[in-house]
């Protein structure tokens, strides 16, 4: 989403749902919000239990750009767990608790010698879909983690990763929309800002594109409306990406969105009233394409 010389007074905005290939609802809500709605791309879960269907899904709709969404937390390896023993369990589930796996792979010298494969493992089955590679982002956010972030990098140019996502969003301006959870949006603000600055750095240096602002994780699994319509008019960047956690309910299945509030986000994408703020303040849809 970096513009060229001839780009300068264009606005882009990618509109992205995670989670594509966590249940047949995600998928179905996916679907619908970019047919209907200003959805315009999608993070691919390869080790998801509905990411078959996603993929065939992605081939019907090739409008819709699709990354992919890295699990190295809160989820299902690619690798068999015996290869991988230091970062999954003995059913090669991921610890659920992201600060936890963050601490691992900062401080086991042996969770970081697994990770590098396990990344690849995931890319490769990503490649192995025959889909397009828009960007890779992570569920929750552990692709910004400077040691998995950096083994990205190794493997942008072998896998061609063109974008990676690097959360960044004013604390001020998520604050004045909603002050609930304000304690944990200021110690998600500070954070990520290190994460940014330290990602920013590395993706320059390595020519990886990233997004002047991307929004949704103060504001996680309550992306509404009436939350768009109040952050749009204050965007100042030019090259940005919301993203958020649509989904339908479908008895038996697991919910993906904080609150249950899939729907309600599903809706937003839907709303017309939406659609109009980011028109009129200037900005186009980033769309993508798969073969």
């Amino acid at each position: 989403m970096l513009k060229s010389s001839t780009q300068v007074d264009r606005r882009w905005m990618r509109i992205n749902a995670d989670d594509f290939g966590f249940s047949t609802g995600v998928n179905q809500a996916i679907i619908t919000a970019h047919q209907q709605g200003v959805l315009t791309s999608t993070s691919l879960m390869v080790t998801g239990d509905a990411a078959d269907e996603a993929i065939e899904l992605a081939k019907a709709n090739p409008s819709l750009a699709v990354g992919l969404h890295l699990v190295v937390g809160m989820g299902r390896s690619a690798l068999p767990p015996e290869q991988i023993p230091h970062l999954v369990d003995a059913e090669g589930n991921f610890p659920d608790d992201p600060a936890w796996a963050g601490l691992r792979y900062q401080f086991s010298a042996k969770a970081r010698q697994e990770l590098p494969l396990e990344i690849r493992a995931q890319l490769e089955k990503f490649r192995q879909t025959g889909l397009k590679l828009s960007h890779v982002d992570g569920h929750l956010h552990l692709h910004a983690h400077p040691v998995i972030l950096r083994h990205l990098v190794d493997l942008a140019e072998e896998f061609e990763i063109p974008e990676i996502r690097l959360p960044s969003e004013e604390l001020s301006i998520a604050l004045e929309i909603d002050r609930s959870g304000w304690i944990a949006k200021t110690v998600g603000s500070l954070v990520f800002s290190g994460l940014r600055r330290y990602g920013e750095n590395l993706l320059k240096k390595h020519r990886i594109q990233f997004a002047d602002r991307v929004y949704g994780l103060l504001q996680t699994g309550q992306i509404t409306e009436s939350y768009l319509l109040e952050l749009i008019p204050k965007i100042t960047a030019d090259r940005v990406e919301i993203y958020s956690h649509p989904a339908i309910t479908v008895p038996g299945e697991p919910s993906n969105a904080p609150l249950n509030l899939g729907f309600i986000e599903l809706e937003a994408l839907l709303s017309d009233r939406v659609r109009a703020a980011l028109e009129a303040h200037g900005f186009e849809l980033a769309v993508g394409s798969n073969p």
